[in-house]
């Protein structure tokens, strides 16, 4: 029997706003329209969320019409392995920005298990295990595929946990690992990996503010380059989108898309 034919990834779209308001706003619309797909296959939504500025663009689901908050289940792409309150948790990024101010159950938020955080391999175990009880009973993939991943990029080009240079890029098994040298503090983190991330639905960065200009254009125009955040390529049906402001975006040669004139 002939292998199935295997699919070029799809061209990333890129989406550019003239301010950062307009991004919230987006970004809103974009989730809500993800989260009602999902619904009406299969009566959930599940997204993995980063930590540095994503939470704070996540604002404009805040009172907004049509969030089914009991349908969502919600992973974090990685978190620092600190306690739930720590200043550095992803955890608590996004509950200050948004799950303090929306009736999303407590229980369909999957946190780390802060017991375990004096042992790296297991708290990156025991979190694949929560993946494994959402997924794998449900979805015959080999890894898990999510409704709708989001992302940061960090000034090095660094996305989830994943760094430059770092063996965990060629982590290509485990669906969570563990990094205890991060270059950036805090030094011990759990990830998700990238045959996790590129297994979704929808992959969506976001970068805002002209600070992001100079490695969004080396992300995007130069993915040869083979920095971690370029290596963010959604197999097959799987989509890359980018939500960027006008400032990030002002050194981009990649072909721009208006957000409002576009299919999603």
């Amino acid at each position: 029997m002939a292998a199935a034919p295997k699919h070029t990834p799809h061209p990333p779209i890129v989406y550019s706003f003239p301010d950062a308001g307009g991004l919230v706003d987006g970004l809103a619309e974009f989730i809500i329209k993800a989260q009602k797909d999902a619904i009406d296959k299969r009566g959930r939504f599940t997204i993995a969320l980063s930590g540095g500025s994503l939470p704070k663009n996540l604002q404009g689901l805040i009172g907004k019409d049509g969030v089914k908050w009991d349908k969502w289940q919600v992973f974090y792409v990685d978190e620092r392995a600190v306690s739930l309150d720590d200043p550095d948790s992803n955890h608590l990024a996004c509950t200050q920005h948004l799950f303090s101010k929306v009736p999303i159950p407590s229980n369909h938020i999957h946190t780390i298990d802060v017991s375990l955080l004096d042992d790296l391999e297991e708290l990156s175990d025991a979190y694949e295990k929560e993946l494994i009880t959402e997924f794998a009973h449900r979805d015959a993939a080999r890894f898990p595929v999510f409704d709708l991943i989001l992302l940061g990029m960090g000034p090095d080009g660094h996305t989830a946990s994943l760094f430059p240079g770092h063996e965990l890029l060629a982590e290509g098994d485990r669906w969570v690992a563990y990094i205890e040298d991060s270059p950036k503090p805090p030094l011990k983190r759990i990830t998700f990996t990238y045959p996790v991330i590129n297994h979704a639905a929808r992959v969506a960065f976001i970068a805002a503010g002209a600070e992001k200009a100079e490695m969004l254009a080396r992300i995007v125009d130069q993915p040869e380059l083979g920095l971690p955040a370029s290596r963010v390529t959604p197999a097959h049906p799987g989509q890359l989108f980018w939500f960027v402001d006008e400032a990030a975006a002002s050194k981009l040669q990649y072909t721009k898309t208006s957000f409002q004139d576009h299919k999603l």
